[in-house]
């Protein structure tokens, strides 16, 4: 009688809800169409047979937990407000620091949303022309205006959450390093990782409401395949937003770091958070644009990409069901559920030794917390199998399993990282052990430690891809990837307390706090680096899932589109060893490899002129009541003379500040349109199929490049942190290390990180566009793809016209000393700390008359 009362409404409504359930007592099993005979608690083709009312039930534990966890939020923001700051322990200074790195942080978001306002601005307009024409629903003229309603609250809450998480990092890094100072260490973690959680749960709270709410909005007049289709819009504008904020923060924070760390320990030998820098301001600030509202954006995508993915496999196929539809959101709600209970088990008993501290005891007050989520998420998982498959649904509990591989898979993936990176182990150990010989040696071995870093997750996530497919097919792999991130609020909190921790430390040193203050913060830290190395394991392998299950997603929307032009039953084929289908294999293998490449070599960019600003300050900024120069104020303070605040010399940070901010901004261009453009040229200018390869070959290309990046990054960075644990940090063996690790920023900062958010936007790009090429043969309408091709090529002249595609040396045009030939010399010697030599034009050595000239030479230590 259901069956035949929906049939009834289909038939007088065209436009009611495709997704057809089982009669009562029966659920979706298997991909191929199986049937079981599990009765499911709660049926939602009884509530109603209207599609909103049961897309709401679909999608409401979700929401609900979604305005939870914005309240929680709330809650979490007003206690870490409460806590005291610098005035209450009698150190202004603090204050003073902590407000130079927030203005900074809020002046690059500020500049870098300019830009990104822009590029949602012009693809709003172009989705709302390109699906006005290609409609996908064809009696309706709003598919348009849909899709672009979706990409720009996506883009939207994509930024936000960097905003807010940028917010509270900053806000929570004086009062972290307030209560190490009046309190223990436990006091700092409980701060740290408070801001942390306000982090982690806005992600969750923004993502659940959004993506939620515009579901249901989506599925009025629509039936349920086609207003999951609009959501694909949301993912791309959460995709783009992630990717030009990883990248920007990725470059801003590196180029920081870079010219503080070379200029800084290795030129002047001063320490890492010397106020006396001019770059450790910026350093600073790069660590909460980067590593909180960067990575805040990126795991917001993934959270919204996997479900997206479930969701869509769900909805099509033989087995789809209103059940399989409601299951990622379920899940999600029941993670966070464990990450709310999980919070409150953070805590330690241990004592702030510095870099002496048991990290494992440490990890331990993290680790339980976490698993305390996890357990719970497991338990409320199966809660909701039950409810909606049945008790005894082998479909049922073969999805389960599925979600305890994904789960599984992720801490397994996450506790190999912390192998390869922490200095507890060999693999670190030996790459500073490599620093006797010099810092080519240390490179080398920590290129050699991250290469052979891939072999344990790529066996984790081969063998969870082959688990899942086998129980439930390419749903289950969806189901696996929502499992991963479902506990996302208490492991993006885990993840975000780092950079608190950083800046906490750095504040610390900065100020001029006791050692006592600053072996609680470097306990902290020390944490702190751990928990980002296994942070980005896991965030490398959620992507790769998350990809997959997109990819399969356009397989089936292709299909779909194939099978309503050529018939039912007839699909797109997708041979691997079709020639399209290798080419574009090809080209998706080499775009990583481009796409590193442009962020790496922004980077170095952008660092050489912080390291020439911060070279000029030192020998150009001077006291204007004594006329004493930086350099001169840092030799007596490497003495140990105290210098009183009028005899003190202060770098001028803000141009540092500006020239990280500008050159970030302008350099994320470049990425960002490759990886946008390269599937839609594809696509409309071949087919399918090409499509397929493309993503095919990134997702392994990038997956294999970002685990070695980034464990080869984290291990050159633990190993410099080992030296400082040795106390031999400024011996030859550390400064090498210095040089591994300066080596390795833009590794694990910038070109790793983005990489998981490249494979996974090229495969929502693909989403996007599948209803638009699916039905088309190859080269079919071929001169559509010539409009992306032709913007790439005028972005490509326009960028080496603007110099950001360029060879050119970006140092020509500053005070660096050049050659009567043109060229740069740059000799560096190892005088000491604080000893720097100018060599200026009026000092070059004498010469023959028939020899020649010698180039000028620019002294640096």
């Amino acid at each position: 009688a259901r069956e035949a009362r929906f049939s009834r409404r289909r038939k007088a409504d065209p436009r009611s809800p495709e997704v057809k359930m089982a009669p009562v007592g029966n659920a979706a099993a298997h991909s191929i169409g199986k049937r079981d005979d599990g009765k499911p608690i709660i049926n939602i083709m009884d509530v109603s047979t209207e599609g909103p009312v049961q897309m709401l039930v679909c999608i409401a534990p979700m929401l609900l937990l979604g305005i939870v966890c914005l309240i929680f939020v709330m809650f979490l923001r007003m206690s870490l407000l409460k806590q005291p700051t610098g005035a209450a322990i009698d150190k202004p200074k603090l204050d003073y620091l902590a407000k130079k790195i927030k203005s900074g942080s809020i002046a690059f978001l500020k500049e870098e949303y300019k830009y990104l306002a822009g590029y949602v601005v012009i693809w709003f307009v172009v989705l709302v022309v390109l699906f006005s024409i290609e409609r996908i629903d064809t009696g309706d003229s709003t598919d348009g205006i849909r899709y672009a309603a979706c990409f720009i609250l996506g883009a939207i809450l994509s930024g936000s959450s960097g905003w807010f998480g940028m917010s509270v990092a900053t806000d929570g890094n004086v009062r972290t390093t307030v209560a190490c100072a009046k309190g223990s260490l436990n006091d700092g973690l409980g701060v740290a990782f408070t801001a942390g959680s306000a982090m982690g749960f806005a992600v969750v709270g923004l993502a659940s409401i959004g993506i939620t709410v515009m579901l249901v909005l989506m599925s009025i007049d629509r039936n349920i395949n086609t207003a999951v289709q609009y959501l694909h819009g949301f993912g791309f504008g959460a995709s783009s937003i992630a990717l030009f904020a990883r990248v920007a923060g990725g470059i801003y924070t590196k180029a920081a770091d870079v010219g503080a760390d070379l200029v800084g320990k290795v030129e002047a030998g001063i320490d890492e958070d010397d106020p006396h820098n001019p770059a450790v301001i910026a350093d600073n600030v790069g660590d909460n644009v980067g590593d909180v509202a960067g990575m805040g954006a990126d795991l917001f995508e993934s959270y919204v990409g996997s479900i997206l993915a479930a969701a869509t496999l769900g909805t099509h196929g033989a087995s789809a069901s209103l059940a399989r539809l409601a299951l990622p959101f379920w899940l999600a709600a029941a993670g966070s559920i464990g990450s709310f209970i999980g919070y409150f088990f953070v805590s330690t008993k241990e004592s702030g030794n510095g870099w002496n501290v048991n990290l494992g005891a440490l990890m331990w007050a993290l680790e339980k917390g976490t698993f305390v989520a996890n357990t719970i998420f497991l338990i409320l998982a199966a809660v909701c199998v039950i409810l909606l498959f049945g008790p005894d649904s082998e479909a049922g509990w073969k999805l389960y399993g599925c979600v305890v591989i994904g789960l599984m898979s992720g801490m397994a993936i996450g506790k190999g990282t912390e192998y390869f990176t922490s200095f507890d182990y060999g693999p670190t150990i030996s790459i500073k052990d490599r620093g006797v010989t010099g810092p080519a040696t240390v490179v080398i071995q920590g290129m050699g430690v991250g290469m052979i870093s891939t072999i344990l997750p790529t066996g984790v996530l081969a063998v969870a891809i082959l688990s899942c497919a086998e129980l439930m097919g390419e749903y289950g792999v969806a189901v696996a990837a929502v499992g991963m991130l479902a506990t996302l609020g208490i492991s993006l909190s885990t993840d975000a307390y780092g950079p608190v921790a950083d800046n906490a430390g750095g504040l610390a040193e900065m100020a001029g706090l006791g050692p006592d203050v600053r072996a609680k913060t470097d306990s902290l830290d020390a944490l702190g680096n751990t928990t980002a190395a296994v942070g980005k394991g896991f965030a490398v392998g959620s992507a790769v899932l998350t990809a997959l299950s997109l990819l399969a997603a356009f397989k089936e929307e292709v299909n779909k589109k194939y099978a309503a032009k050529m018939g039912f039953g007839t699909f797109q084929s997708f041979e691997v060893t079709e020639p399209i289908l290798l080419a574009g294999v090809l080209i998706g293998a080499m775009l990583p490899y481009l796409f590193g490449a442009l962020t790496m070599l922004s980077v170095g960019k952008a660092a050489a002129e912080m390291i020439e600003e911060v070279r000029d300050q030192f020998r150009n900024v001077k006291n204007p009541k004594t006329g004493t120069t930086l350099m001169e104020a840092i030799k007596k303070a490497s003495q140990g003379i105290v210098l009183t605040e009028d005899e003190d010399v202060e770098p001028d940070s803000d141009r540092c500040v500006m020239i990280s901010t500008r050159s970030s901004v302008k350099e994320m261009i470049a990425p960002g349109v490759y990886a946008v453009l390269t599937p839609l040229v594809l696509g409309f200018l071949i087919g399918a199929k090409a499509v397929m390869g493309l993503l095919v070959g990134t997702i392994g290309s990038a997956a294999m490049l970002a685990v070695m990046m980034g464990n080869a990054g984290g291990a050159w960075d633990n190993a410099k942190k080992l030296c400082e644990k040795l106390q031999i940090k400024k011996s030859d063996q550390g400064k090498a290390c210095v040089v591994g690790d300066t080596v390795g920023d833009p590794f694990k900062d910038t070109s790793g990180p983005s990489l998981d958010i490249l494979l996974k936007l090229m495969a929502m790009v693909a989403l996007l566009i599948a209803p638009l090429i699916g039905a088309k043969k190859e080269w079919e309408d071929w001169w559509m793809g010539l409009f992306p091709l032709a913007l790439g090529f005028i972005a490509t002249v326009v960028l080496m016209l603007l110099g950001i595609l360029s060879w050119k040396d970006p140092l020509a045009k500053t005070s660096l000393g050049k050659g009567d030939d043109g060229d740069v010399v740059v000799v560096t010697g190892s005088k000491g700390a604080g000893q720097q030599l100018n060599a200026t034009a009026d000092s070059k050595p004498s010469t023959d008359a028939g020899s020649p000239k010698p180039p000028t030479v620019a002294w640096q230590s």
